[in-house]
């Protein structure tokens, strides 16, 4: 009788479980059979590449160009509202080609220069990356990381979960580069994007 009172909660939990491994799965891509077989070199290459586009992305700096040029030349930046997006129409914000990354990174001010760094949209945004998954493909790599702002809405200690990008890499005779980025987050739910932009600064309670 008491079997027959916790097969509920097994059923359950096995739910669970099973909800949890179909998610994960779907989350974390696994490397085809004819995948390219990364050295420790390459993994090395694809991290720096993606540490470096924080620190580049928080400065503009050379007109936007230092930023472009982390991409192969017809490479692509993008935002979608949802992970595993996989065409253009499903993606708000578009950047392709090496100008249109240069002016994505800020280099769009009078004359190609940086805008007025308060007149940037990230403006006193510090880029934090954690989580990267490196995964080995047959024509390079693709990867997934998690993003922190801090510095959201204009307070230099606050913070919050960015969602994350899907990226692809590709090797080229100048190291690995971006095929493409996907800054994938809700729009809505952002302090940033969302609270801020449209209803101005948040009130931050200081203990007093």
């Amino acid at each position: 009788m008491k079997r027959l009172k916790l097969l509920p909660a097994i059923l359950g939990l096995a739910i669970t479980v099973i909800s949890s491994a179909v998610f994960a799965t779907g989350l974390v891509p696994e490397a085809p059979p004819d995948a390219m077989k990364l050295t420790a070199e390459d993994y090395t290459e694809i991290h720096q590449l993606v540490v470096r586009y924080s620190w580049i992305l928080d400065h503009c700096t050379n007109d936007g160009y230092d930023y472009a040029d982390l991409y192969v030349d017809d490479g692509q930046f993008s935002t979608a509202n949802a992970w595993g997006t996989t065409s253009n129409k499903q993606r708000p914000y578009v950047a392709k080609g090496r100008e249109a990354l240069a002016k994505a990174a800020g280099g769009s001010g009078p004359g190609g220069k940086c805008v007025n760094p308060k007149d940037y949209l990230g403006y006193g945004i510090t880029h934090i990356l954690a989580n990267h998954m490196i995964v080995p493909t047959k024509d390079g790599a693709v990867g997934k990381v998690r993003l922190i702002a801090v510095g959201v809405c204009g307070y230099p200690h606050l913070m919050e979960l960015q969602g994350g990008y899907e990226d692809v890499y590709v090797k080229t005779k100048h190291g690995w580069r971006f095929k493409s980025r996907v800054h994938v987050l809700n729009e809505k739910g952002s302090l940033q994007f969302g609270v801020c932009m449209n209803k101005g600064p948040i009130p931050i309670l200081n203990g007093d």
